[in-house]
């Protein structure tokens, strides 16, 4: 696996600081054949809010639930139904409704069959505002592997969208508030964590896979690794092993900090940040979930938050979040701050299960 590592801001974890991490996004094609029944007005929502909303109805209209969205501007939860009997359920459920084409098997289906065929340098994710699988090709697809890519595209009808981007996809290595090995690479905390009533924190898969032994900025050993994930997962739990401080926080680098209280899943549309060492503090929007990313090499990555906000190597492992809310680890992904790109992060609440963990 081949990392970038671009030397970063580095700076002590304290009690005033904990890791941040990066991200980049993905911005999707508004192409749309779904068509909007006529609804009553829907309920303004908070993202909690709507969020719960659309677990329940999912789970509700089973097969007939296309996918959810929450709309930012007009705070309403988007619902997409395959009939207008499960429309009118979403709309006395006080959600708007919308009868698309797709059903969420079908785009599954279109994403296993990708993944049979997988293409290094790929990603795919549902798209429920288009009601699409978004299929995303890096700069090494050329050639034969586009030609290949291509075919396998064709065979799924009009299931899937394919774009571009200019940037190469690969696991970011290093960021927030730094954690490093300094002979192999440098990572970021994602979050403090308890576990068993100890504490340890939670980073990427892929830097855990690399580093055992964690020090901080100034070269003081502060952890070792507990557990690790990766591929499949990006998630890894190191415990403390000084005596330092490790509160429940994210660095915001205007000197002050984001009291982290929770964890909690990500909802389509949803703004969020990520602060980390290299590019400090950036925002955003959620734009997928459950994406999937061929990094090479054999390092296939499932189940990630897809977002628009920019990171940059340096920011592997570091926090994703929405106020008081713990959502992702920083997986990778492309681009930059300065033209934008595309980053994935695993979700928090997965790594927390596996661990045993709680937010602390």
């Amino acid at each position: 696996m081949n990392h970038r590592r671009i030397p970063g801001r580095r700076t002590a974890i304290t009690g005033a600081s904990v890791a941040a991490l990066v991200i980049a996004g993905i911005s999707f094609q508004t192409a749309n054949a779904s068509t909007e029944t006529p609804t009553a007005t829907p309920d303004i929502l908070t993202v909690a809010k709507a969020g719960k909303l659309a677990s329940s109805l999912t789970s509700d209209l089973g097969k007939d639930a296309a996918g959810t969205y929450y709309d930012a501007t007009a705070k309403h939860l988007v619902v997409n139904v395959l009939n207008d009997s499960a429309a009118r359920a979403v709309e006395t459920a006080g959600a708007k409704a919308k009868v698309v084409k797709y059903s969420l098997g079908q785009l599954k289906s279109a994403g296993d069959t990708l993944k049979a065929h997988s293409t290094a340098g790929t990603s795919w994710v549902v798209d429920p505002t288009t009601n699409r699988l978004v299929v995303t090709a890096d700069r090494t697809v050329t050639g034969a592997k586009l030609d290949k890519l291509t075919k396998t595209l064709k065979g799924l009808g009009g299931t899937t969208v394919l774009k571009h981007t200019k940037g190469q996809f690969k696991p970011f290595i290093a960021g927030g508030d730094a954690i490093s090995d300094p002979s192999i690479g440098r990572c970021s905390l994602g979050f403090n964590v308890v576990k068993d009533g100890q504490p340890y924190f939670i980073t990427a898969g892929h830097c855990t896979e690399e580093i055992t032994n964690w020090s901080d900025s100034d070269g003081n050993v502060i952890g070792e690794n507990a557990d690790s994930d990766f591929p499949g997962n990006d998630f890894g739990l190191v415990k403390y092993t000084a005596d330092v401080d490790h509160p429940s926080e994210v660095d915001l680098y205007n000197g002050s900090s984001q009291p982290i209280t929770k964890a909690g899943d990500a909802t389509v549309g949803e703004k969020v940040q990520r602060s980390g060492s290299t590019t400090q503090v950036h925002d955003g929007t959620v734009k997928g979930l459950n994406a999937t990313v061929d990094y090479g090499n054999g390092d296939v990555v499932e189940g990630l938050i897809d977002t628009d906000v920019c990171a940059e190597p340096g920011d592997s492992g570091g926090s994703l979040f929405d106020g008081e809310t713990a959502l992702g680890l920083t997986s990778g992904g492309s681009g930059d701050c300065t033209s934008g790109g595309e980053t994935f992060f695993q979700p928090v609440p997965e790594a927390l299960s596996a661990f045993g963990a709680e937010i602390g």
